[in-house]
């Protein structure tokens, strides 16, 4: 282990501890609630892009080996909006689906009917949002890479370009049908256990382990190849 490596590990227990000291915690939340949107970004476009950092490392043995990072931050940061946006309103759909009969609930206010509730948000949240996200994320991210990270190169980018340079069969095989099932449902689950401020950011961390599983598994793939 490196200098490097010690320093990416610190940011991220820097960060963490922000969160876990009470008072500190307090104000993330009362940040949090006073301006959603630009937390959303925040918090997203750190902790996602530390991700990207790490994956570089592991891909290429260095941490900003990586192409268009500072648009990889404001994608990142964007997409943490619009999760600012989707959980609320996939949680507050499933609340009101159980109230009406339309989804299984168990009465009360016991760990039980917490854990059902969560699971179901879950579950309906990454069969009906997260096939597009995940669609438009890989497109924002070949985009990038196609430019090399130059913005004035987006105009020269054909859309069928874009689209043919996918490699779809094993983004639908792996990313959607396993990572989906096996890591995001049971992960977001969690996700929905805990209060609504923390989410997102629950999420952000969440991108780096995902991170990490894809790179082993498409370094895998690249062995077995």
């Amino acid at each position: 282990m490196q200098l490097k490596d010690l320093i990416w590990i610190a940011i991220i227990m820097a960060i963490s501890a922000f969160i876990a000291v009470p008072a500190t915690r307090n104000l993330f939340v009362f940040a949090t609630t006073q301006n959603p949107y630009l937390m959303g970004f925040t918090k997203t476009a750190i902790l996602a892009t530390m991700g990207e950092l790490l994956v570089n490392r592991m891909r290429q043995g260095a941490y900003f080996a990586g192409i268009g990072m500072a648009m990889k931050f404001i994608v990142w940061g964007l997409l943490g909006m619009v999760f600012v946006l989707m959980f609320p309103l996939f949680s507050a759909g499933v609340t009101d689906l159980q109230q009406a009969g339309l989804l299984p609930v168990i009465s009360g206010t016991g760990w039980a009917a917490m854990l059902l509730t969560a699971f179901l948000t879950s579950l309906l949240i990454n069969v009906v949002f997260a096939p597009s996200f995940m669609i438009l994320h890989r497109i924002t991210d070949t985009c990038i890479e196609l430019t090399g990270g130059r913005l004035t190169s987006l105009r020269h980018i054909k859309v069928e370009t874009v689209i043919t340079h996918i490699d779809w069969t094993y983004f639908f095989r792996f990313v959607v049908f396993k990572t989906i099932p096996l890591f995001w449902i049971p992960a977001h689950t969690i996700t929905f256990l805990l209060p609504p401020q923390f989410r997102v950011l629950m999420a952000a961390y969440l991108s780096i382990a995902l991170g990490v599983i894809l790179t082993i598994a498409k370094r895998q793939q690249t062995q077995t190849d």
